[in-house]
């Protein structure tokens, strides 16, 4: 173990709490625990989004969704604003416990709380880290949740929704958005709210 860099004792000591999520998930004929099959989703797509990206970045992408299970969306009130205390409350949790994961892999403090940071999606439009995490997590969201997500959702609603991801995104992650198979529905719904 001692032979191992820090990243590679973040990124094991990250994915083995990835595998503790109890939901699961098969993929590619495999039956994975939830999380860690969106995380490397993640991961994934950050090998589009970004050129060689830092070992930081890496990390905070991995960790976007960290233990999310633990507290679930029904804890919180129903509505905008009720998901919304979620989503910042699970960022901050995600990214303190990534940052005590790195801190004993390794890396300083200051590099921890970098990454903490992205993970709480601050500086997004600003720091290229924080929107390679905000990139990944909509292409993954656009790639694996739109399409049930889409049938749930009243239709003027889920435009918005989509007008309000795509502000979010780079670019290049529109680029790579676009390139998605999507069910014919699912692309007349960006479609209009790319024209909207």
């Amino acid at each position: 173990m001692s032979d191992q860099t820090s990243f590679q004792r973040a990124m094991a000591e990250l994915d083995a709490l990835h595998a503790e999520d109890p939901r699961q998930v098969e993929a590619d004929g495999r039956v994975l625990p939830h999380e860690l099959w969106h995380a490397g989703r993640m991961s994934a797509w950050l090998e589009r989004v970004v050129e060689a990206p830092g070992e930081l970045v890496q990390i905070a992408v991995r960790s976007q969704h960290l233990q999310r299970w633990l507290v679930p969306r029904s804890e919180y009130p129903e509505g905008r604003v009720g998901y919304l205390t979620w989503r910042r409350d699970q960022g901050k949790r995600a990214g303190e416990t990534t940052a005590q994961v790195m801190e004993a892999a390794g890396y300083s403090a200051e590099e921890a709380a970098e990454v903490s940071r992205m993970i709480r999606k601050q500086g997004l439009g600003r720091d290229p880290g924080t929107q390679a995490v905000e990139d990944c997590a909509c292409l993954v969201f656009l790639e694996n949740y739109f399409a049930d997500f889409s049938k749930q959702v009243e239709h003027d609603h889920l435009v918005r929704i989509v007008q309000m991801t795509w502000k979010k995104m780079s670019p290049r992650a529109h680029e790579l958005a676009l390139q998605l198979p999507m069910s014919a529905e699912a692309r007349t719904v960006v479609e209009e709210a790319l024209a909207g």
